[in-house]
């Protein structure tokens, strides 16, 4: 399925042309430098054609046949290749000499008989060129290594662009397949074609070897089955191999214009839309880059962003962001990771634009708090960021499990359960650090909230987005009370205290409230005795608080609170705190941000 998406996609955009994606055969490479030739086979020039608009310049990237897939072998690649084939110098290869004889014995054999004038002036350059003849004026040590092309002397095209280079190839791909097996059922495409003993490369997952990596592969005996070697275990034709593997490397190639491709943790991130045509398709695939990435480059573009973030969880209908926007424009979304020499395949969902949007919006219902914790509604990289260790009000992605981005994602595109493991990294984190912090509680929110939404835990309460004082849930009233008792030792010690209950209790009082309350609060009588004297109106406030919760609490604390209830004790306390500072700051509920959790997720 995922490989025939592929290949169909690759088949539309070679209809529409579009730029930067090769023919069969061919592959686009980064090319640096051209040497241009005399009908004679001469060097006339030899110019830098690097992208320099950037503080280093940058290889360009051209179609040229593709490249010969090396291992430890010498193989050529045809009419293009680097120093120590084309020219056999080289800063780093100790058999430049072979590397050379092999593009030149290629050459050779290939284009013995041409009439075009092109390969012919090739063919010239290297019965003539020795490695001695490299040097000043045309020739310099900053092109050891990099990629060469060809091209004649008043000319646009290279050679390998040339109607003549174009047909040899074509022979050359179809001598290869004549001395492959006999023919299979391509397992893509269902027409009995060569298979193709190993597929392309696919290059830019981040993670993966530079040289690129493979989805299908079968590199041991362990792998193999009935006696069949490499590809011909799951037959997939050479026409087939490249179209899916070029129109990937075309999705994860990198750059600012494409907004087909994220990076959200390891998981490397592709989507493209099917479309009536690709002005259509464009349009649905920039709303999906919207709705999953939260990383806009200026303030107008988020506040576009959060315009239509907004609209989607309304519900709105989708031609309320764009009247072109169509709801049943089918959309893919694939996620990538790196798995030593393979790729892995994280996630792979398929449906219509308006069923992710839709469900995207359910995402951001569950994850709702008031006062909302943010500007802009997290991506999974931010979500899985805040289960990592916080030092000094920030986290590394090294310290959270990285695998939790791509089972978060899938699970907001499928409507599916959030992973629990998320839940219980967060509460783990705040017993550790006794950080509570919005996206902290969220995460709690979000999951109890959907996982009560299908019916997987029997709670009948329904979780609270805002502070809700009519909750009788032991586990959400506990965390209420603990914010009150927090706030009456702020108000009684003002600058006076160096740790708060919250960073020398929290985790014991969310988990064994038994153990912990009766001794927070009799320490409590003490603050509020003090208050009494100094702030008497906040004492009998604080103390109303106090009583209302704790009458709608049972005669004994619980021993002990699961884990559900865990996230719900997160939950009210967040609430609670978060009424306080409404209360003493005169703000609007929807504007409202504590100190700390300002600092947390903006950092984050």
């Amino acid at each position: 399925m995922i490989l025939q998406a592929l290949v169909d996609y690759y088949q539309r955009l070679l209809e529409r042309r579009t730029e930067g994606l090769a023919p069969f055969g061919y592959s686009p490479e980064k090319i640096s430098y051209e040497i241009l030739l005399s009908a004679d086979g001469g060097v006339v020039q030899v110019n830098d054609i690097r992208d320099n608009t950037g503080k280093k310049p940058q290889p360009r990237l051209m179609n040229v046949p593709q490249p010969e897939k090396r291992t430890v072998g010498i193989k050529s690649n045809f009419l293009w290749d680097k120093t120590s084939y084309v020219l056999g110098i080289s800063a780093t290869s100790k058999r430049a000499d072979k590397e050379h004889a092999a593009f030149k014995s290629l050459h050779q054999e290939h284009l013995a008989g041409t009439q075009d004038a092109g390969l012919k002036a090739l063919l010239a350059f290297l019965e003539a060129w020795t490695p001695a003849r490299f040097a000043a004026p045309h020739f310099s040590e900053d092109m050891l290594d990099a990629n060469l092309v060809f091209r004649l002397d008043g000319e646009r095209t290279y050679l390998h662009e040339r109607p003549a280079a174009q047909a040899l190839r074509a022979q050359l791909l179809a001598s290869q397949a004549e001395g492959q097996p006999p023919l299979a059922i391509c397992l893509v495409t269902g027409e009995p074609l060569p298979a193709a003993r190993l597929h392309p490369a696919i290059k830019g997952v981040s993670g993966a070897q530079s040289s690129g990596a493979s989805i299908v592969s079968f590199n041991q005996e362990s792998f193999a089955s009935y006696g069949k070697s490499q590809g011909d275990n799951a037959p997939v034709s050479e026409r087939a191999a490249f179209a899916y593997t070029a129109v990937l490397n075309h999705l994860l190639r990198r750059g600012e214009h494409n907004r087909q491709r994220l990076q959200i943790g390891d998981t490397s991130i592709v989507f493209w839309a099917e479309a009536a045509d690709a002005q259509e398709a464009e349009r649905a695939e920039l709303l999906l880059a919207d709705l999953l990435d939260d990383r806009p480059t200026d303030e107008q573009e988020a506040a576009r962003i959060r315009s239509e973030l907004e609209k989607v969880q309304k519900g709105r209908p989708l031609a309320d962001i764009d009247p072109r926007l169509q709801e049943d424009t089918r959309m893919y979304v694939l996620g990538l990771a790196p798995n030593a020499a393979r790729i892995a395949i994280r996630f792979w969902e398929v449906g219509t634009l308006g069923l992710f949007a839709r469900r995207l919006a359910e995402h951001a219902a569950d994850f709702h708090l008031d006062p909302r914790p943010w500007k802009t509604a997290p991506s999974a990289y931010r979500v899985v960021l805040a289960t990592a260790p916080q030092y000094k009000d920030s986290a590394s992605m090294d310290d959270a499990a990285s695998q939790l981005v791509g089972e978060l994602v899938r699970a907001v595109l499928t409507g599916r359960p959030y992973p629990r493991s998320l839940l219980a990294n967060a509460l783990m984190r705040m017993r550790s650090d006794g950080h509570v912090s919005g996206l902290r509680v969220a995460i709690c929110k979000g999951i109890l909230a959907r996982e009560r939404r299908l019916g997987i835990n029997s709670d009948k309460e329904e979780i609270p987005v805002s502070l809700d004082k009519a909750s009788t849930h032991p586990g959400y009233r506990l965390g209420r009370l603990f914010a009150v008792l927090e706030a009456v030792q702020r108000l009684a010690l003002g600058k006076q205290i160096n740790a708060t209950i919250r960073d020398r209790y929290y985790g014991a009082a969310s988990a064994t409230p038994a153990l912990v309350f009766p001794v927070l609060l009799r320490n409590a009588q003490n603050h509020l005795a003090r208050l009494r004297k100094d702030k008497p109106a906040a004492a009998a406030g604080l103390e109303m608080d106090i009583r209302e919760i704790v009458g709608g609490l049972a005669d004994n604390f619980p021993r002990s609170l699961r884990i559900e209830d865990q996230g719900r004790f997160a939950i009210g306390y967040y609430h609670q705190q978060q009424s306080r500072f409404r209360q003493e700051d005169g703000a609007d509920s929807g504007n409202t941000e504590s100190t700390e959790d300002h600092i947390e997720e903006t950092q984050a």
